[in-house]
């Protein structure tokens, strides 16, 4: 009887408020957010094309990449347009299915995001640490099972969260001060004990890009004392810059997400409005800059987007 009362303490819908004491500004803030997310569905689309299109460029550290933009792709499109819904005002309200499907859509996309960041660090590992074994090593069907791997970790790691949020009792609170849910922001609406949700969330995100960011900081250990025994003084250079555009989506990836992990659990004292602000730039900021970086700073990427646009060109004149 008592799961049923549980069941039925479901409120139908959640009304997302948007970044509490800035209600003022929600207009002005929905112009960089907005642009910001029209740059990522751009720059991730062409990178897309780009390698699924040029035959060169269907080597593993390019199929990571288009892995990479396809979670971008998804991340973003997952959240912006409920959030630029909410900053102006059209639908403030997302069922509470919506939201637990919205939840667990950001989420596993972030885990699997991760997870593709720790492949794309051991790529660069054998690339640079055992060359002559680059091509038996990451064969297509290891890269295929790579991604068939981290889809399924990410589903394995996020599936529950859903039945902790489906448990809670809501007692008709339904007011999100958020402009997309999150599943501590959910959580915090229930009138009972979250400290389940808390610490299996704190597991969820060791177990995930805790010990990810780890693996990738032992593969650079690794990497960098490889270089450092590098018989030529010219190689180095050479090989860092092809680790230089994945060290830097590393740090937009991972600095941002654990500082607003640990504040959102944590960080009593850190003003509200900051934290969500944080995490609506979140979901545009490293997918409009990840396809910036790879593209200024990957030689064969450059080329080729290059010449799709010129093929572009001509085919318009014709």
């Amino acid at each position: 009887m008592s799961m049923l009362n549980l069941s039925g303490s479901h409120p139908a819908f959640f009304i997302l408020v948007g970044i509490p004491g800035m209600e003022k500004s929600h207009t002005w803030i929905s112009i960089p957010v907005c642009m910001m997310y029209s740059a990522a569905l751009l720059g991730n689309s062409v990178l897309l094309v780009t390698i699924v299109k040029e035959r060169s460029l269907h080597e593993p550290m390019y199929v990571f990449l288009c892995m990479l933009a396809a979670c971008d792709l998804l991340l973003s499109t997952a959240t912006v347009p409920k959030t630029l819904s909410v900053l102006w005002s059209l639908s403030t309200q997302i069922s509470f299915s919506g939201c637990l499907a919205q939840m667990f859509s950001i989420y596993f996309v972030f885990v699997a995001e991760s997870a593709i960041l720790l492949a794309m660090a051991f790529d660069r590992y054998v690339a640079i640490c055992d060359p002559l074994r680059y091509t038996a090593i990451l064969t297509r069907s290891v890269v295929g099972k790579v991604g068939v791997v981290a889809l399924i970790r990410s589903f394995c790691i996020m599936f529950p969260a859903i039945f902790l949020l489906k448990r809670l009792p809501y007692c008709g609170h339904n007011v999100m001060p958020h402009t997309y849910c999150e599943h501590i922001g959910v959580a915090r609406l229930a009138c009972a004990d979250i400290s389940i949700n808390i610490w299996y969330g704190v597991a969820a995100g060791f177990l995930s890009a805790g010990l990810d960011a780890m693996s990738i900081a032992i593969s650079y250990v690794l990497i960098f004392r490889c270089l450092w025994g590098l018989p030529s003084p010219r190689a180095s250079p050479k090989a860092l810059h092809t680790c230089g555009s994945h060290l830097c989506v590393i740090a937009m990836f991972y600095t941002p997400a654990f500082f607003s992990f640990l504040a959102h659990r944590f960080g009593q004292h850190v003003p509200q409005h900051v934290l969500i602000s944080l995490a609506n730039f979140y979901v545009v900021v490293p997918p409009m800059l990840n396809p910036i970086v790879y593209g200024v700073r990957t030689r064969q990427i450059r080329e080729h987007v290059a010449h799709l646009l010129r093929l572009g060109g001509l085919g318009s004149r014709a």
